[in-house]
């Protein structure tokens, strides 16, 4: 019986490993990615630390600037359509982060909220540019408020879509891939497997409409996660996440800027009860919440998220310029209409 036993056993760890070997992927050159991500606009520029970051720069030159951040895992393609109605009238850049989309990673791998702070401002150093409207998706608004609290000079104003940071807001409900990856041990056995179906899964529940989610972009997701050094940059956020920095009342009530806050109420990722906490903290803020959107507003619902950041953009910009109804920082955003009220608070829905 035992030995027995010990035969079952080791036929099944052998199947095991041979399957992990299977499912084993290497990584993909940057030359072979940039081939098929690259974007017409797409430049590359070395900042700090000889760091080679891909970025976009649209529209007029002397525009007001207004800077796209993406979330964990994803890259600047996930404005696509924000870019393409907003660059008419400003200068638009968005960036893929350290260990995201094309751009490279640190040569120590050594990612982080902070890090990623001081890459966005090493850019705009780069392009000469000191005064911006700053945009952030899930961990990219995280970016976005810690640099509005460690730059408060240089924004004019500041976006939060579906944005991370409060402790304890992450919802009951997350993707399979997330929840793994939390776990140490998981991480070091699907480091390097093909991941692409779990990842499609994933983002398929962080949606609203699992059919908004085509085969196209869960490639996309899945094979930029595998340039070079790109997995252990995405691991090591995973792993230090619990030291990130935490949102609090008394750190955001010293944003004074205009601050628009965006939510999809079927976010999944990030509950939407987190936007209520956004509004509430941060002076001068409007939130509005998309029934039909989940993590991806800027995709889900482009055409009304683009909507909505035009008319707050054109507020504070009109706003300025008349020199009224607004304190030294900035306009005072208009009031949301009581009809327009979500109970509780001052959001409003789409």
């Amino acid at each position: 019986m035992l030995r027995k036993f010990a035969a079952i056993l080791l036929t099944t760890v052998a199947v095991l490993a041979a399957g992990w070997l299977a499912l084993r992927r290497p990584d993909i050159p940057y030359e072979t990615l940039e081939s098929t991500y690259a974007l017409q606009d797409s430049r590359f520029l070395t900042v700090r630390d000889d760091l080679k970051l891909h970025y976009t720069d649209t529209g007029p030159r002397d525009a007001p600037v207004i800077v796209l951040v993406h979330g964990f895992a994803a890259s600047l393609h996930t404005w696509k359509h924000w870019v393409r109605e907003l660059d008419d009238t400003y200068r638009v850049i968005t960036l893929d982060l350290p260990g995201h989309g094309l751009s490279r990673v640190p040569e120590n791998g050594d990612v982080s909220i902070d890090y990623y702070v001081d890459a966005v401002d090493a850019l705009l150093s780069k392009l000469n540019i000191s005064s911006v409207s700053l945009a952030g998706s899930s961990m990219g608004g995280q970016v976005a408020w810690e640099y509005a609290l460690a730059h408060p000079g240089q924004l004019d104003s500041l976006i939060l879509v579906d944005a991370a940071g409060w402790p304890e807001s992450e919802a009951e409900e997350r993707p399979l891939i997330f929840r793994l990856l939390r776990i140490p041990v998981a991480r070091t056995l699907i480091r390097d497997l093909d991941l692409s179906g779990l990842i499609e899964d994933g983002l398929r529940k962080s949606v609203a409409d699992p059919l908004f989610v085509s085969t196209d972009m869960a490639e996309r997701y899945a094979a930029l996660s595998r340039a070079p050094g790109h997995r252990d940059a995405l691991l090591s956020l995973l792993a230090g996440s619990p030291q990130r920095e935490k949102a609090s009342k008394a750190k955001l009530e010293a944003i004074s800027v205009p601050t628009l806050i965006l939510w999809g109420e079927q976010d999944r990722i990030i509950p939407v009860s987190d936007a209520a906490r956004f509004e509430e903290a941060i002076p001068n803020a409007v939130a509005i919440i998309y029934p039909d959107a989940g993590h991806l507003p800027q995709e889900e619902v482009w055409q009304e998220s683009v909507a909505d950041l035009q008319a707050f953009l054109d507020q504070k910009v009109a706003g300025a310029a008349e020199g009224a109804g607004g304190s030294a920082d900035g306009p005072a955003l208009t009031e949301v209409p009581a009809s327009n009220q979500v109970t509780g608070g001052g959001m409003r829905p789409r």
